[in-house]
């Protein structure tokens, strides 16, 4: 058995990265600073901050 360094999980691969969807989260907001995000009819609400951090609440 082989030990996994820490950055392994941290740091995924390149390939892994460009599987995934990506989404601005300027256009999600059309240019202001919040929008909702429907998941198996729950409803979320994705805010960016004055900072630029995005939260995301139930």
């Amino acid at each position: 058995m082989t030990a996994t360094r820490p950055a392994d999980f941290t740091r995924p691969g390149t390939s892994v990265l460009a599987r995934l969807p990506q989404h601005d989260a300027n256009e999600l907001t059309r240019g202001g600073n919040q929008a909702l995000i429907v998941l198996d009819e729950q409803v979320y609400q994705l805010r960016i901050t004055r900072a630029g951090k995005l939260i995301l609440t139930k």
